[in-house]
């Protein structure tokens, strides 16, 4: 597959003082320290429409492509861990568990976009797509420039939806993250600022500090609010993988499954976003469309040529393998033990520095925003974070 070329335009300026005079001050602290502020990638409106377009067109195919019923059989060829069976179904047959926003990484080839993967469950680089990006604009001198830059927007739509579907509830969110991750912090502090526009008093909390209880009248969710206030949350977005929760936490998981079931709480993004955040989804989803030109060449056993092996729930390039007959590259991580799919080499377009560069377009009820990560090999989450322009 051939190599694009990627266009950069010197996108300067203080981004920092721009963001703190929006009063985003959180939003440039250690949670968005890989941003570039010195360039941006140009893109056409045909371009840019493009991508939004795909990410819209493949969240229907992801969709269409889930089996009633969500069979045994299925579930086992997506990974899914068993103990998570009960609440998945329970959350993909009810509406009122709302699937919020993930994130589809794209290769832009000469072909049009193509379909890396999509991080449907705890996707991050919300800050710098959602709020840093835009105000470079400002700090650039281009406040008239376009961006393709509105996911804060479509995250306070998806919020206010969530909770019109769950007006039974009170509208007290809390969003849990892991403590030691300011990354992870500022992400979630993105999305309780939109939840608070859509009607939510929003509360920010550690997951290690929440309280659970399933039985008698403190049942639900709680977490401490004031020096010795607690309250309970009805709603609960957490930025702690469903794997995890299952592998590592089967009594929580035991005890959302059963909180869930009797409307103490509902929880976002919900537990069939595993599906869609399983690798094994791009095997299945190349079964059902296949050569569709969205979609990389991805099976269950390795393929002819060049490839890439990913781990199912493999996170932030750890375990990612490259293969054309020999191993190329190897990137180590804890995720070598789990089950494989095999996805079709495909060429990200570069610059003149060497770097290469995949395309972050985030999904919140649609296609709504871009963003692009760069890095001189195998993307990680640690890869620069580059903003862009649309032109004409």
């Amino acid at each position: 597959m051939q190599k694009g070329t990627v266009r950069l335009t010197t996108h300067g300026g203080d981004v920092e003082t721009a963001v703190r005079g929006l009063g985003w001050e959180w939003c440039v602290e250690d949670g968005c320290a890989n941003y570039v502020p010195g360039e941006a990638v140009v893109l056409t409106e045909k371009e840019a429409d493009a991508l939004l377009d795909a990410a819209d067109t493949l969240y229907d195919m992801l969709v269409q492509a889930v089996p009633d019923e969500l069979p045994d059989a299925f579930l086992n060829v997506l990974g899914i861990p068993e103990n998570l069976w009960p609440l998945l179904r329970q959350s993909w047959n009810d509406e009122r568990h709302w699937h919020l926003y993930g994130r589809f990484d794209l290769a832009q080839t000469p072909e049009g976009p193509k379909l890396l993967e999509f991080n449907a469950d705890t996707a991050t680089s919300i800050p710098e797509t959602a709020v840093v990006q835009w105000a470079s604009l400002a700090a650039a001198g281009k406040k008239d420039a376009n961006q393709y830059s509105g996911l804060y927007e479509a995250l306070v739509t998806q919020l206010r939806t969530w909770r019109m579907l769950n007006d039974d509830l009170p509208p007290a969110l809390l969003l849990a993250y892991i403590g030691a991750s300011p990354e992870d912090e500022t992400n979630c502090a993105v999305i309780a600022q939109a939840a608070r526009e859509a009607g939510f008093d929003a509360h920010l909390c550690p997951i290690e500090d929440i309280s659970v209880s399933t039985e008698g009248t403190e049942k639900g969710i709680w977490a401490q609010v004031g020096s010795e206030q607690w309250q309970q949350f009805p709603f609960l977005f957490k930025l702690l993988p469903w794997e995890q929760i299952a592998w590592e936490e089967p009594e929580l998981l035991e005890s959302l499954t059963l909180l869930s079931r009797t409307r103490n709480v509902v929880i976002a993004n919900p537990a069939y976003t595993l599906l869609f955040q399983s690798k094994g989804m791009l095997a299945w989803l190349w079964k059902a469309y296949p050569y569709h030109p969205l979609l990389l060449e991805a099976d269950l056993q390795p393929l002819s040529g060049k490839y890439i092996r990913k781990p199912y729930f493999g996170r932030e390039g750890q375990s990612v393998e490259v293969v054309d007959r020999v191993r190329i590259t190897k990137l180590e991580g804890e995720y070598d033990a789990q089950q494989q799919v095999y996805q079709r080499w495909c060429e990200l377009p570069g610059d003149k520095q060497g770097y290469l560069y995949q395309a972050g377009v985030f999904w919140s009820g649609d296609g709504c925003a871009i963003g692009f990560r760069r890095e001189k090999g195998i993307i990680t989450n640690l890869s620069q974070f580059v903003p862009h322009v649309v032109e004409g």
